[in-house]
């Protein structure tokens, strides 16, 4: 069976709703005897006479009854969709949005993404995802992410948008061994001094190992921890070191005098967080909205105005 165009399914809902094919013709601004041939091939397409002659009119067939309910909700969702505004109104949206982050990305951005949430878009809802970074491109094309925030450099052709980088430094507890150590040796020496100490590291975050790798102290590295929650107190209590993002360290790691970030120059430090999504989504009123809050909230004015950074950009950037 040939489907009915949606021209054809309109001129069937106009018939039904005023009861004469003259009327219907002209509420859709079309000629009576080409509302006819309309008729005539819906009849045909669906094997119904739909509508028959009666006194005042014309009347529905028990199938012209059933189509009904089910036509004019498609229609309305159909001529909704098509004349969608490209305005966007936070202020009265309800809606999840879904973030890829590490846990340490969410201790980094989402209590300033939460705070101006909540001002700007109360009905906006988060849920974050700490996916493998292998899943992140799939789950962000097939609509399952929204946007993706990290250091993520296995990302590619993918568009972006640096926000800000950071920087690494070595933490280890306030009064450990080595801190008077520390203290006395230029930075070159300071480095070269980091293999007397051993390391936690956060599974979810591989940016610590890989500098551990590139200092030639992997094998320093005795704990690896599934949360990032663990780590301040683990430092706190043993004479364990581990690397972390200079914010982070601000944040949670320097309250209360407890801990000590350790003067020492780290390889390739420097890395860029950057927000990622899907060329799919882009054109959508409602995700520009969110990708341009997402920018102007966290993006370092150095950064400002890059865009769909190439990846020699993005594997030197940084990320929670």
């Amino acid at each position: 069976m040939v489907l009915p165009d949606l021209n054809l399914l309109r001129l069937f809902e106009a018939i039904y709703r005023l009861r004469n094919v003259s009327r219907a013709a002209e509420a859709l601004q079309m000629s009576q005897p080409a509302a006819s041939q309309g008729l005539t091939r819906l009849r045909l397409a669906l094997g119904d006479a739909l509508f028959v002659r009666a006194p005042g009119g014309m009347r529905p067939t028990p199938r012209a009854h059933r189509l009904a309910n089910v036509v004019q909700a498609a229609i309305i969702s159909i001529e909704g969709a098509l004349n969608e505004t490209t305005s966007f109104d936070p202020a009265s949206a309800k809606m999840t949005v879904r973030i890829h982050m590490s846990d340490i990305g969410e201790a980094r951005l989402l209590p300033t993404l939460m705070t101006e949430l909540r001002r700007l878009a109360p009905g906006i809802k988060v849920q974050t995802y700490p996916l493998a970074y292998e899943q992140i491109v799939n789950a962000l094309d097939t609509g399952k992410l929204d946007f993706a925030c990290g250091f993520l450099p296995s990302i590619i052709d993918t568009p972006c948008i640096p926000l800000f980088q950071e920087k690494y430094a070595v933490v280890v507890r306030r009064g450990h061994p080595l801190e008077q150590h520390f203290r006395k040796l230029p930075a070159h020496s300071a480095t070269q001094a980091l293999s007397q100490l051993n390391y936690v590291a956060v599974r979810s975050h591989p940016e610590t190992v890989r500098i551990l790798q590139q200092l030639g102290l992997e094998d320093h590295l005795v704990l690896t921890s599934a949360h990032f929650l663990a780590l301040p107190e683990i430092v706190r209590h043993t004479d364990l070191g581990v690397i972390m993002p200079c914010d982070i360290v601000e944040r949670f790691f320097s309250y209360a005098n407890k801990y000590h970030v350790l003067k020492a120059e780290l390889p390739q430090n420097i890395l860029t967080v950057s927000v990622y999504w899907s060329r799919r989504f882009e054109a959508d009123p409602v995700h520009r909205w969110l990708r341009e809050f997402i920018v102007e909230t966290f993006q370092h004015p150095d950064l400002r105005g890059l865009r769909e950074a190439p990846k020699s950009m993005i594997t030197r950037g940084a990320a929670p």
